[in-house]
């Protein structure tokens, strides 16, 4: 009986891909969804050439990959043979909250102001209609993340001593591949060169600050500790991807299924997020759009992260993340 072969790693002929061999430095990599690997150094000049690099070449490059992945006389290796690190060293992550309608909700219920008493129905309904006027406005809610809290898609996750309610998020990422300023819903995907996993981590204790709390959300504490990006292992080109609209977002932590949704749920879809960041910021090759995560976080089912959790992030043709996480001081 012939075997079955392994599934595909992803959708699509290839993806881009950041790998090492062991004491070698990072390379960018043509990946096959059979798992082969050919570096993409001497295709592309000589040089230490990076995935950021590529991207910013995008329209030139694009065609000349899909003649890579086509050409089977060309050599490869196993991917078993590479260390896989985040697949692209951004210049700008441009980030979403409360972006998917059931992830308000529990998160609107979850995080009750102080003093507020009124029953759970009451603020649902309150979320639901803040979030319909958002819509109607056109107003995505996007701040600003750290390129330094970016980590591999199996490196470990150290959670910080401070950090007393680490919580995971898994999101869509878009990542740019032309520069975009001030463009329109229609162009924004015409900016995107592909998708990626990421796993917004957050701590929720240091979400809000206690000490001034007219001042709201405090993303540089709560987000940008370093590792608490999870990224990759891919870059999917966007023309693999039917519609990034109707893909499944699933996260399980330790083996059991905690996120579970459709980017149907979207409130603002990938090109409504693009177009909106480009109006204030001018988005780079290589920068991140993240889409915001789904309900199923840890704080609404009473579970954070602790040392020795596994989670492994998964989103429709785009692959599989794995991490543990490892309190800070116990390696």
């Amino acid at each position: 009986m012939t075997p079955e072969p392994p599934p595909a790693l992803f959708t699509g002929p290839f993806a881009l891909g950041t790998l090492s061999a062991p004491h070698g430095p990072p390379f960018p990599a043509l990946v096959s969804p059979d798992g082969h690997v050919r570096d993409l150094r001497h295709t592309f000049g000589g040089g230490r050439p990076t995935v950021r690099h590529l991207l910013e070449r995008w329209d030139e490059v694009l065609p000349r990959l899909h003649e890579l992945a086509a050409d089977g006389s060309a050599p490869r290796r196993p991917l078993d043979d590479f260390r896989v690190h985040a697949p692209v060293e951004p210049r700008q992550v441009l980030q979403s909250g409360a972006n998917y309608r059931q992830h308000v909700i529990d998160l609107h219920v979850a995080h009750r102001a102080p003093g507020d008493d009124r029953p759970e129905a009451e603020r649902r309904a309150e979320a639901a209609e803040l979030m319909d006027r958002r819509a109607a406005q056109d107003l995505p809610y996007v701040f600003i993340g750290l390129p330094s809290a970016i980590a591999g898609p199996y490196d470990d996750v150290v959670l910080p001593g401070w950090a007393e309610q680490p919580d995971w998020e898994l999101e869509l990422a878009a990542v740019i591949g032309r520069p975009a300023h001030r463009v329109s819903v229609d162009d924004a995907p015409g900016h995107v060169a592909g998708y990626t996993i990421a796993n917004d981590l957050t701590d929720r204790a240091t979400v809000f600050r206690r000490d001034m709390p007219q001042i709201g959300a405090d993303w540089l504490r709560s987000k940008n500790a370093p590792g608490f990006t999870p990224l990759g292992p891919w870059i999917v080109p966007s023309g693999a991807i039917a519609d990034p609209g109707d893909l499944r977002l699933t996260l399980r932590l330790n083996g059991e299924t905690m996120q579970d949704e459709s980017t149907a749920d979207m409130l603002f879809d990938v090109a409504r997020m693009v177009a909106y960041a480009s109006r204030s910021a001018r988005l780079l090759p290589g920068d991140l759009v993240l889409t915001g995560s789904p309900a199923g976080n840890g704080i609404h089912r009473g579970r954070l992260l602790r040392d020795g959790d596994v989670m492994e992030g998964a989103i429709t043709g785009l692959g599989v993340q794995r991490t543990r996480c490892v309190a800070e001081g116990a390696r």
